[in-house]
């Protein structure tokens, strides 16, 4: 948090300075425009209420993000240590895996800790250095799931062209460019939001500082900021999912004109795992992102947030893995190796 402060005084690229001094007070305006100085910490509600089910809940919690820390972390074991998984699919795969393990992390121990300690305070600095990784990390899946699609679309309309298409300079590129498009995606949104004048109730009902949320706690006018932030949201994600469409699209055309049914089966199962990615990840997001703030109430918006940020970690490697019998076949060849290992030392 400290570098993180400094960072943002000494660059002025993501807030005013005005509002952050080096002691935990901040100035604020207040509705009448009269400065008013306050904590700087924020209370994050939570998904917990400590009732009955509280405990239930958090376990649950627990386990999905152990879960998820642990199937991607064999999915970029797999997919590094077997030369069978050493395809574009698979090392964009492995770059999926890394983001969802650290957007995951910089939202849930926190929770959890919260939790455990029984209280949600979050200062204003790690509040806005929780924002700018999770909106840096979230955007770089964003695009990287868009250039995926891109992918499936070269492996089944352009076979034979595809080793060319997709080469590993291709890839770099790709993965390069999804994690520049996630830290544009911060540099644009940080400031936006961080910027604005927090004046009345510091409590934020929510579990993470996110996009909408914060506006709510915004006093004045906030048309202008509301504005930018949806322009930026539309953007960041209709190019990736325009992307995704225009493949599948082709895609599509493509498998109704062949005339096995065998290579429509194995198309379909090709392309099955990346829809199934992109229904969960996108479904959500679109509405968190691109729907008014007239739409939104604090209840959906955990509701939805929980489902992409804490489940779609978990979910992705599970479905790239049960439904891809390269995974399951490179991890049953993995085992085996290990075995043999062990029946040698013996």
């Amino acid at each position: 948090a400290d570098i993180f402060k400094w960072f943002i005084l000494s660059t002025g690229i993501f807030i005013n300075p005005s509002l952050i001094s080096l002691c935990p007070q901040v100035q604020l305006n207040t509705m009448g425009g009269d400065n008013k100085t306050c904590s700087s910490d924020f209370t994050l509600i939570g998904l917990f209420t400590h009732g009955a089910a509280s405990g239930f809940l958090f376990s649950i919690i627990c386990a999905i993000f152990f879960m998820a820390m642990i199937a991607n972390g064999v999915i970029i074991f797999l997919i590094h240590i077997d030369p069978y998984l050493h395809t574009p699919m698979y090392f964009l795969l492995s770059h999926l895996s890394i983001i969802d393990m650290m957007y995951i992390s910089t939202i849930v121990p926190k929770m959890l800790v919260d939790y455990l300690v029984g209280k949600g305070t979050i200062s204003f600095i790690a509040c806005t250095a929780q924002y700018f990784l999770y909106m840096g990390f979230v955007g770089a899946e964003f695009f990287l799931l868009g250039l995926m699609a891109y992918d499936r679309y070269v492996a089944i309309c352009n076979p034979l062209r595809y080793p060319v298409l997709m080469s590993h300079r291709v890839c770099c590129i790709i993965s390069a460019s999804s994690w520049f498009g996630g830290a544009l995606d911060s540099f644009l949104l940080t400031p936006i939001t961080m910027s604005l004048p927090f004046c009345s109730s510091r409590k934020i009902n929510h579990f993470f500082c996110e996009a909408p949320t914060m506006l709510r706690l915004a006093c004045g006018d906030k048309a202008a900021y509301e504005m930018v932030m949806y322009i930026c949201c539309v953007m960041m994600l209709l190019i990736p999912f325009s992307v995704v469409i225009a493949s599948y699209a082709r895609i599509l055309i493509t498998v109704h004109q062949m005339k096995s049914a065998e290579g429509k089966k194995k198309a379909f199962a090709t392309c099955s795992s990346h829809i199934m990615v992109v229904t969960l990840f996108y479904g959500a997001a679109l509405y968190t992102y691109m729907l008014p703030q007239s739409y939104h109430t604090p209840m959906k918006d955990k509701v939805f947030s929980a489902f992409y940020t804490i489940l779609t970690p978990l979910l992705n490697p599970l479905i790239y893995s049960l439904r891809n019998t390269d995974v399951t076949g490179a991890f049953k060849r993995v085992f085996a190796r290990c075995q043999g290992a062990r029946g040698m030392r013996q």
